[in-house]
């Protein structure tokens, strides 16, 4: 029905970063991306979610009493059992008759939030009221020995508020949805630590496997639905991709492209890597370039609009994806009666490719309701570039208060937009307060 974002007010550029660690073109060109989006103490996963979801009540004029259900998907834990949902409720009033909690699984919670809350609203027991899923992170890495590192090249923070309900202008297209799970160890978190183990060739591996075999698998499971349709990357008139850095997203659509020609016999483009086996396939750099080549032109039409947000962002984690829908529908002024490809993927991992689709509506929610009331490119437009030095101050800030308590948090209230909220301070028992920019 609806959407709003909270995107912190400072970033820094990657041609700064680029400088500052002696590697210009590697976060750029190498990376595809463009800036960081970045908060110190001051900001905390709390916050940034009530700042988008005081963004989507009061934008929208919704009635607090209206919400039935609150999903949050995010990997940003502050508590391991108290859900992150708990503390949006101070903005819901006197309303505490309110289902949902919060979903884990790296980056996928995201999804994970929405499709519950899609399913809940399908179901017998959806009571008519409005299901909202919350879903963000901050993301941080540590430095890897340079100035910043690569690593934090492709940090990012943001937060998305979607309003689920009847008779809504993009709605979850039935019985187009495939999933891909597996057991690896690519990304994961097992320290008392905002810092995660990684292992970047691992990730990119099955980043890329779990698109192919999503894909794949949606095409059975449409082909045995004896329907007249073959799905192919052109089934889709745009795609929006769960995005860590954008060369990755080039590499996932090319793979898409992979999946259809290798399903082609009679197509030669494919022939100079016929000896490849799947595996090999995978890790080919020459296949890979050739893949983004063929690929060029119908990545600039289903998926320029959806990327340009990430770009100028950084990774949101399980708000990827949907900041890059959100992204589409700003950038793009008419996608009436369109599909739209949603690739998710969470490392350990968890990967979901499925259909929505645009529609025009006889109620008050629209595509272009959501790109005026967002304003998206306004608003990144006024953030405030900073320097590397005041990036590095604030990623020590972070790593150097995590898990502490009895404190204020030291950054400064002026780095808040106006109206979004901040952690006020956390007492000796780890009780977090938080206030409103004015």
């Amino acid at each position: 029905l609806a959407m709003e974002t909270y995107i912190p007010k400072r970033y820094v550029k990657q041609t700064d970063l680029e400088v500052a660690d002696g590697c210009e073109g590697k976060y750029t060109k190498g990376l595809g991306q463009q800036k960081v989006a970045y908060v110190d103490d001051r900001e905390d996963i709390g916050s940034i979610m009530l700042s988008a979801f005081s963004n989507l009540l009061e934008k929208y004029s919704l009635d607090p009493n209206s919400i039935g259900r609150i999903e949050v998907g995010t990997e940003t834990l502050i508590d391991k059992s108290k859900s992150i949902k708990t503390t949006l409720m101070k903005l819901l009033g006197e309303n505490t008759d309110v289902e949902g909690v919060s979903s884990t699984n790296a980056c996928y919670g995201g999804t994970a939030a929405f499709l519950n809350s899609v399913a809940w609203v399908q179901s017998e027991d959806w009571d008519g009221r409005y299901a909202v899923v919350l879903c963000g992170d901050i993301a941080v890495y540590e430095t890897g020995g340079a100035v910043c590192g690569s690593a934090r090249a492709t940090q990012g923070c943001g937060a998305i508020a979607i309003l689920i309900g009847a008779d809504a202008p993009v709605v979850l297209e039935s019985r187009m949805r495939s999933s891909h799970v597996m057991d690896v160890y690519d990304f994961y978190k097992p320290h008392h630590s905002e810092y995660a183990e990684v292992d970047g060739a691992c990730s990119q591996n099955c980043y890329l496997r779990s698109v192919d075999a999503c894909f794949n698998g949606l095409k059975a499971k449409v082909s045995k639905s004896q329907s007249e349709e073959q799905l192919s990357i052109d089934s889709f008139d745009y795609f929006s991709f769960h995005s860590p850095y954008n060369k990755l997203v080039q590499k996932g659509f090319g793979r898409l492209l992979y999946c259809d020609l290798a399903a082609n016999k009679s197509d030669s483009s494919l022939s100079d890597f016929e000896a490849l086996s799947y595996e090999e396939s995978l890790e080919s750099k020459g296949l890979d370039a050739h893949l983004r080549k063929l690929a060029a032109e119908k990545f600039t039409n289903k998926m320029s609009a959806s990327s340009a947000t990430s770009i100028e962002v950084g990774n949101t984690y399980t708000g990827a994806v949907f900041l890059n829908l959100l992204s589409l529908l700003c950038n793009e002024t008419d996608v009436t009666n369109k599909r739209i490809g949603m690739f998710s993927y969470g490392s350990g991992s968890v990967a979901t490719l499925y259909s929505l689709k645009t529609r025009q509506t006889n109620n008050e929610f629209s595509t272009n309701r959501i790109r005026e009331v967002v304003d998206l490119n306004g608003r990144l437009s006024a953030r405030t570039a900073t320097s590397v030095e005041d990036f590095s101050t604030a990623m020590n800030l972070r790593a150097d208060r995590y898990g502490k308590c009895d404190y204020e948090p030291s950054g400064s209230i002026g780095n808040i937009s106006q109206g979004a909220y901040y952690l006020a301070s956390i007492n000796n028992k780890h009780h977090r307060t938080y206030s409103r920019a004015v």
